[in-house]
């Protein structure tokens, strides 16, 4: 898995999995672990990561979810009413899992955008994005900031086209045990940004200002730790982190 990530882009990997998928889901077919998003079903999980930060149990082979999506998709269902209820939502890099699930929904006005992926209805630079101010109900933007050059500018960009009482939810690897993120921008070998920042294009390494950030453009922040409310079972059998938690903004 390693190596996949590495030598190959995300968009080649996306195309690739829509044909992989069905057979991989067929081939894992078990009762051990399951997927809440769709309901199915494995033996096994696979690993997923980039150097030495290779996680087990980490990517369902039928659907191509990660500990966040299945966490997330937990939050949606069981603690918000999103989705069922009527609303504009703007997911930006779509994550395959998801975008297959939203798209079959006649209720959502669903729009995805990234600069590079085969899944993006609008081709944009988050840094400015084709909006006009106050025009989505619900931003999904989860993985996306510590990749790019000036996350704050983003920031202010998916607070300006949120409408009033509308929600952000904007994942992030954060470390938990450190107080200001780091940044050093002299680094650009993508093999040093992995040893450094733990991916090859990752910028930045969140620490607890990540939501002192978003406050400082104007949304108010929440901190979901939803596995407070899961079962020792349920998070063993859906593979989830002990610790993440979900940052949901509100304007």
């Amino acid at each position: 898995m390693k190596w996949i990530l590495r030598f190959f882009s995300r968009s080649f990997l996306i195309r690739m999995s829509l044909f992989f998928q069905p057979l991989l889901r067929l081939y894992y077919r078990g009762s051990r672990f399951v997927d809440p998003i769709d309901g199915s079903r494995y033996r096994k999980f696979l690993p997923y990561g980039y150097g030495k930060q290779l996680r087990t149990n980490a990517l369902c082979p039928g659907t191509l979810s990660l500990e966040r999506h299945r966490l997330l998709w937990l939050y949606l269902d069981r603690k918000t009413t999103f989705l069922k209820q009527s609303l504009k939502v703007l997911h930006v890099a779509p994550e395959q899992v998801f975008y297959q699930k939203f798209k079959q929904f006649q209720h959502w006005d669903y729009t995805t955008t990234d600069l590079y992926s085969p899944l993006a209805d609008v081709v944009a630079d988050i840094h400015n994005l084709p909006f006009e101010d106050q025009s989505f109900d619900l931003i999904l933007c989860n993985h996306v900031l510590e990749h790019i050059s000036d996350d704050r500018k983003a920031m202010i960009e998916l607070y300006r086209v949120l409408k009033k009482g509308g929600t952000l939810i904007a994942q992030v690897p954060i470390d938990e045990n450190r107080q200001i993120t780091f940044e050093d921008n002299s680094i650009t070998d993508p093999s040093e940004r992995t040893q450094v920042f733990g991916q090859y294009d990752h910028l930045r390494i969140y620490g607890q200002d990540y939501y002192q950030r978003l406050a400082s453009v104007g949304f108010s922040v929440e901190r979901i730790f939803l596995q407070e409310d899961l079962t020792q079972e349920e998070a063993i059998r859906y593979a989830l982190t002990q610790k993440e938690k979900i940052p949901v903004m509100h304007k």
